[in-house]
């Protein structure tokens, strides 16, 4: 028997599914499937935790024990969330609501909320969150934690999640300093201690510090920072609608001189809405020779941006049609799940994918025939994790299967995840929904 893990618990050995696999586990699996872009079945065999054949399959039907049928469904390689808090996630309300909407109304709300945490409670809140990523075919997060914060209680318990996980998720936590670096009492300080803690990636807010010129100096330390100690850089950057805030010039511009724009990120850029033509031809010229990525949350954008304006009202997303079309960087991300900056979310990507096309204007088949890129592929390159992610020979066996035939019947039907397969092992499995349709439709 192929002991699977179904909601909380595998239903084999009854352990809890996040925090170790079932013991039970074999050595070769073959799955009959389409794969992405390509038309025909394959037959994509695993051995050790790896992909070691991936052919084309001729009969169209499996045989032997231990292979797995997909009936044609699509083969993926696994969602990745390149942005989320998982320390603030599920707090929505907690202790008040936001009802301006505001990012800032949000930060204070987070301020007042911040004043309870503990160990037990990150981990509670954190655990649900990453269960609800897990059940829709995420295996890769990055998390970002708050270390305005004496005590670093968020990055250090989620620290300890990464590293318990570790076989379930690969997690990456940034230090994040929600109330800046330069302006939070010993801001900088805590940054390092971050570092030393166990910090993967450095982060910064250039534009809620108090002044243009701190929020320079800042963006100048983050790459210090990350450069002496090899991290990667991920930046809440611009995320204001302020067309004078342009603190992106200043982290493209470091990360160009520090040769190490492929390891930076730039998340939100929200400002970029903004920005008149004339600049944005400037600053896109900088953007390419940087090599930076982006990251772009549109739920959350959508949400918190324009609320100065009346009409016309801003959408106040980052250009990703434009950054996409010149061979930029960029990715989708659900940033918030329940939290002061956006109350609902419940982990599904696809959603985000979904309101990411409408908003940015992508609906042409051309978006539509690579839409899970933005879920994907781009998102691994931004988390440094491409070399080993994908379906392809030799790469680690890490995958999902879709209830659709493409990228197109997925975005469309906002297909389930049926199965998670991680390093050649269940993960999660579901059966997919039917659909009935009502007798009076079938004349």
């Amino acid at each position: 028997m192929i002991a699977v893990s179904m909601g909380t618990y595998c239903v084999e050995c009854h352990a809890p599914y996040l925090y170790r696999y079932c013991p039970k586990e074999f050595s070769c699996r073959s799955l009959i499937r389409r794969l992405r872009g390509r038309p025909d079945l394959y037959q994509v065999q695993i051995e050790q935790g790896r992909f070691s054949s991936i052919s084309l399959q001729e009969d169209g039907y499996c045989s032997d024990q231990g292979e797995i049928d997909a009936r044609g469904r699509l083969l993926c390689s696994p969602f990745i969330e390149p942005h989320i808090h998982l320390d603030a996630a599920l707090t929505a309300g907690e202790p008040r609501w936001n009802e301006s909407g505001t990012l800032f109304e949000g930060i204070e709300c987070w301020s007042e909320r911040k004043a309870t945490l503990n160990r037990e409670d990150i981990r509670r809140r954190a655990l649900r969150t990453l269960e609800l990523l897990v059940n829709q075919g995420v295996q890769y997060v990055r998390t970002h934690a708050d270390v305005s914060d004496p005590g670093l209680v968020g990055l250090r318990t989620l620290c300890e999640l990464r590293d318990e996980l570790h076989d379930r998720l690969q997690i990456q936590v940034v230090a994040f300093p929600q109330e800046g670096i330069f302006s939070y009492p010993d801001g900088l300080a805590l940054m390092e201690q971050a570092i030393e803690v166990g910090a993967d990636v450095v982060g910064a807010i250039p534009h809620f510090e108090y002044t243009r010129e701190l929020g320079e100096a800042s963006l100048k330390e983050v790459i210090r920072l990350a450069r002496d100690h090899d991290r990667l850089v991920d930046v809440h950057c611009d995320e204001i609608d302020d067309p004078s805030s342009r603190f992106l010039e200043v982290l493209a511009a470091e990360a160009l001189f520090a040769e190490m724009g492929d390891r930076v990120t730039a998340s939100h850029t929200t400002a970029m809405h903004s920005y008149d033509n004339a600049y944005c031809s400037k600053l896109f010229r900088l953007l390419k020779h940087s090599g930076i990525n982006f990251i772009s949350c549109p739920t959350e954008s959508i949400h918190l941006q324009g609320r100065f304006d009346t009409y016309p009202k801003r959408r106040g997303l980052t250009r990703v049609k434009e950054l996409d079309a010149a061979g930029i960087n960029v990715c989708f991300a659900e940033d918030s799940i329940r939290d002061p900056w956006y109350s609902l979310g419940n982990g599904k990507l696809l959603r985000t994918l979904d309101f990411g096309l409408h908003i940015c204007q992508m609906m042409g088949s051309v978006d539509f025939r690579r839409a899970l890129d933005f879920i994907t592929d781009h998102a691994a390159r931004t988390l440094g994790i491409a070399s080993d992610y994908g379906i392809a020979e030799g790469k680690l066996a890490n995958c999902i299967l879709l209830d659709g035939e493409d990228d197109y019947d997925v975005l469309c039907h906002q297909s389930d995840v049926l199965l998670s397969i991680r390093e050649g092992k269940i993960i999660m499995q579901r059966e997919p929904a039917h659909i009935v349709t009502p007798h009076y439709l079938l004349g």
